[in-house]
């Protein structure tokens, strides 16, 4: 050891010679993510109480996982995906005076311009055109009650009007359908306030059956800032979980996690080749379910981190009637090439979903749900922990590090 003592100046010098060729090939030395990430789930698939007080749980002790800023209040990003709590929202239409009847609800959680009335207006009017065109029913907004106080300074000058459309199924209208029509509904909003030119509208999640709180705040903060989160009617199968810590995209509100179908810790290395070939797909693009609204979906990527940019196409997949876990199974593979001993009847599918779609490949765990399965995951190479538990009364909690809900070992 003593005749090759470590020189650090070489090792600098080699490093930075590195980093000048991945610089000098396209590829981001600087785009590394520390994101704390997890899910609770009822395995019986029955709505608790308990779930989200869980989730909720785990992501205040992920408050290591993310940045401060300087005001101290201002984080990166924290959000929870939950199942739709429909009695909760029949409460606020029947409080309008409105009959509800067996229909069921889907809710859209909407990010407005908060300085601009005219752009607010204008952007409600877009929202309820599209929704009264597909054929539905709008009960009307709800303004989501937030508590600013939580919220550091530079959080609250770019914090945005929050707001939430209840809209109506049609009778005896099927929820997969629904689901469809609404995320068709959803790129149309998206596109036409884009052609009005109105900044800072974004919509969270616009489903029948799941519901997004996020915003640009420290994890710990989360229900605080949204009491919805606290009423005791906030039941779900399912929480997913996310504290974002941003490094290859500067914190916003719009990229707080999670999104509308994953929640991801990690990097996607091959990001610029996946997002150049969904450009490619896009010209033969087609499917029985969409018809001719698949105009409406393309670009089918949009401008984001690269955790959005995965889930616009997770969510084009799912959409289009993939179950979730064969999505995860198309976009993030294991690495099966060089393993023998894998079976070869999961060899065929694998061999299958890679003609299908390149493998979005990086060191990544996610969490994901299409409001009818939940699923936890890492990438290919293992190179993200993802630790589990599941309890005797039937939980199963997944993240990133262990400890986040205190459980009793008995």
């Amino acid at each position: 050891m003593t005749d090759h003592p470590f020189d650090g100046a070489a090792y600098v010098r080699d490093w930075n010679a590195n980093e000048a060729l991945l610089r000098g090939a396209g590829i981001d030395t600087e785009a590394h993510d520390a994101c704390g990430v997890g899910l609770v789930a009822a395995i019986d698939g029955k709505p608790r109480r308990a779930v989200v007080a869980a989730a909720l749980a785990a992501l205040k002790s992920l408050w290591h996982r993310g940045a401060v800023d300087a005001d101290g209040k201002t984080g990166d990003g924290a959000g929870i995906h939950v199942q739709i709590p429909q009695d909760f929202f029949r409460a606020f239409i029947e409080g309008q005076g409105l009959k509800v009847g067996e229909h069921r609800i889907a809710v859209g959680q909407v990010f407005l311009p908060r300085n601009d009335l005219d752009a607010q207006e204008r952007c409600r009017t877009v929202v309820e055109t599209e929704i009264i065109r597909m054929g539905y029913g709008v009960f009307g907004w709800r303004q989501v009650p937030v508590d600013t106080a939580v919220c550091g300074d530079k959080a609250n000058a770019t914090r945005p009007e929050i707001e939430q459309i209840v809209v109506q199924n049609l009778p005896g209208g099927d929820e997969a359908a629904f689901e469809r029509d609404l995320y068709v509904v959803r790129r149309r909003i998206e596109k036409q306030v884009l052609a009005e030119n109105i900044a800072d509208f974004y919509i969270c999640s616009l489903s029948c059956r799941s519901i997004i709180y996020k915003g640009m705040f420290l994890a710990e903060q989360l229900d605080a800032f949204y009491p919805d989160l606290k009423d005791e009617r906030f039941v779900s199968a399912f929480a997913i979980y996310h504290q974002r810590y941003s490094t290859n995209t500067f914190p916003t509100w719009r990229l707080a996690q999670p999104f509308r179908i994953l929640a991801h810790n990690g990097e996607i290395n091959t990001l610029r080749g996946n997002v150049n070939w969904m450009k490619s797909h896009e010209t033969r693009m087609a499917h029985a379910s969409f018809g001719a609204s698949i105009e409406d979906l393309k670009p089918v990527i949009q401008p984001g981190s690269d955790s959005a940019q995965a889930d616009n196409v997770f969510e084009l997949l799912v959409r289009a009637g993939r179950p979730l876990p064969m999505v995860k199974t198309m976009m993030i593979p294991p690495a099966w090439t060089f393993d023998a001993k894998m079976p070869a009847n999961l060899r065929a599918m694998y061999s299958y979903a890679n003609s299908v779609m390149e493998p979005w490949d990086g060191p990544a765990a996610i969490a994901a749900t299409d409001g009818r399965w939940v699923l936890a995951g890492m990438d290919r190479h293992g190179l993200r922990p993802c630790r589990f538990v599941v309890t005797g009364d039937g939980l199963l909690v997944v993240g990133s590090e262990t400890g986040m809900v205190k459980i009793d070992e008995s």
